[in-house]
């Protein structure tokens, strides 16, 4: 090149006018949205539970159940129990499993909805039983935070079931995204890790 010619600097990275890749959140919209519902969730089970504890710390010295009131059915919660503790690990293989080709998921996914239906199924059975022995709502303070506790956790239980089997409609489609999937699994969770809290604290 001639001096009067004008050089380019060689280490000047060139603009090619292309938009820059945007990042990734590390957590979706959705999972997001979920975890804050979950979370306001949690405190409304915590105020139960605390005004449960109150209650019985009161009734110190007295029997508890109160007088006349059945028993809960402990040893068969129990096992109902483990059957919801195993559809939240089912549900955690199922999102592995669609990380790696979403079809491995089906499986697992129903797998899951089926053990959170007999959940719901058998506690159902549960609290008609003990309606027929007695145990109501207006029964006695013992009932009604029996049926306030476990009721709204079987509303929660429902819906997630419900959840679930949307997901599974739309993974059978092959319509099913990542982020779809993430939040109804959160959903799930909750229900799952909550449950144990509960019994352990009304049932025992």
């Amino acid at each position: 090149m001639t001096s009067g010619t004008m050089t380019m600097d060689s280490g000047t990275p060139e603009r090619s006018g292309a938009p820059r890749a945007r990042r990734r959140p590390l957590i979706s919209n959705g999972v997001l949205g979920m975890l804050i519902f979950v979370f306001t969730e949690v405190m409304l089970f915590a105020g139960f539970i605390s005004a449960h504890a109150i209650v019985r710390s009161r009734a110190a010295g007295e029997m508890w159940p109160p007088y006349g009131q059945p028993r809960l059915p402990v040893e068969a919660t129990a096992f109902n129990t483990a059957a919801l503790l195993v559809s939240g690990i089912v549900l955690l293989f199922a999102q592995l499993a669609f990380r790696k080709e979403p079809a491995r998921a089906r499986l697992p996914m129903l797998a899951a909805l089926l053990l959170g239906a007999f959940f719901v199924l058998a506690q159902g059975t549960e609290w008609m039983a003990l309606i027929a022995e007695g145990l109501t709502l207006t029964s006695s303070t013992y009932g009604g935070f029996f049926y306030l506790i476990v009721g709204t956790h079987a509303v929660h239980a429902v819906a997630a079931i419900l959840a679930l089997a949307w997901a599974w409609k739309r993974l059978d489609r092959g319509v099913l995204t990542s982020e779809q999937l993430g939040t109804v699994a959160v959903f799930w969770y909750f229900v799952v890790l909550i449950w144990p809290v509960l019994y352990l604290k009304v049932y025992l």
